[in-house]
């Protein structure tokens, strides 16, 4: 049985159709990219499936374990062991980085927490006393992020832009996390426009205009990075 099985999926919003009958299927314990240029609804579809408010109404269903979660809140959703990351990571004022860690887990220790932190390229001597909030860099804010669902253990991690505003150090370490996700049982999706992130994965889907153009293991997926475009049948298809 699949992880997750999106089946039919389409989402208008405002009279614009963002997502255009997808249809697909993950299983378990493996590393996935949704890849694609800007604006065709990577992201659209990782709030879908998460169950964000303003992305719930939409026509199809989303399976999870066999079962649908279409009705489900973003809570609910959480609960069965769903999560998602923001392009855009949250600051909490107020809040220190071991707190953020331990509460997003369940009983998790001061030791784990440090060892977690490590695990994301952080010194815990540095960090785990240090607020989330302005004071921290976007990189060391996704990297607090990720601490924070690797402490969750989740069924289903949603990356959304992982690799956005970090260095290459930075990005190695997020890599060598979604490996140890991956290893605990996770099954990942990474949404993305890089080629470098694309590589992390074992199975890709590309889109394009709301639709899933071509799907395949990420050697295939990858020649969308040397052409720059597939022929298809939207209004915006590049002349020959």
């Amino acid at each position: 049985m699949a992880l997750l099985e999106i089946k039919n999926l389409s989402l208008q919003v405002n009279g614009n159709k963002l997502l255009n009958n997808i249809s697909l299927s993950l299983k378990k314990r493996m590393v996935y990219a949704i890849v694609g240029p800007n604006g065709v609804g990577k992201t659209t579809l990782g709030n879908t499936i998460m169950g964000l408010e303003g992305y719930r109404d939409f026509k199809g269903d989303i399976l999870f374990k066999g079962k649908s979660i279409k009705d489900l809140d973003i809570y609910e959703r959480s609960l069965k062991g769903i999560t998602l990351s923001w392009q855009e990571p949250a600051r909490f004022e107020g809040i220190s980085i071991e707190k953020y860690i331990s509460s997003s887990g369940k009983d998790i220790s001061s030791d784990e927490v440090s060892e977690i932190l490590k695990d994301v390229g952080m010194s815990p001597e540095n960090y785990r006393k240090r607020a989330v909030d302005k004071s921290l860099s976007g990189g060391e804010r996704k990297k607090v992020e990720l601490a924070s669902i690797l402490s969750m253990k989740p069924e289903l991690v949603i990356l959304d832009e992982l690799d956005s505003g970090i260095d290459m150090d930075t990005i190695e370490n997020i890599f060598k996390a979604v490996n140890y996700l991956k290893s605990n049982g996770s099954t990942i999706i990474l949404i993305t426009h890089s080629q470098a992130v694309l590589k992390q994965a074992e199975y890709a889907f590309l889109m394009c205009h709301g639709m899933i153009l071509k799907e395949g293991k990420t050697p295939v997926i990858s020649k969308y990075f040397s052409n720059k475009c597939l022929p298809c049948d939207h209004k915006n298809e590049p002349e020959e």
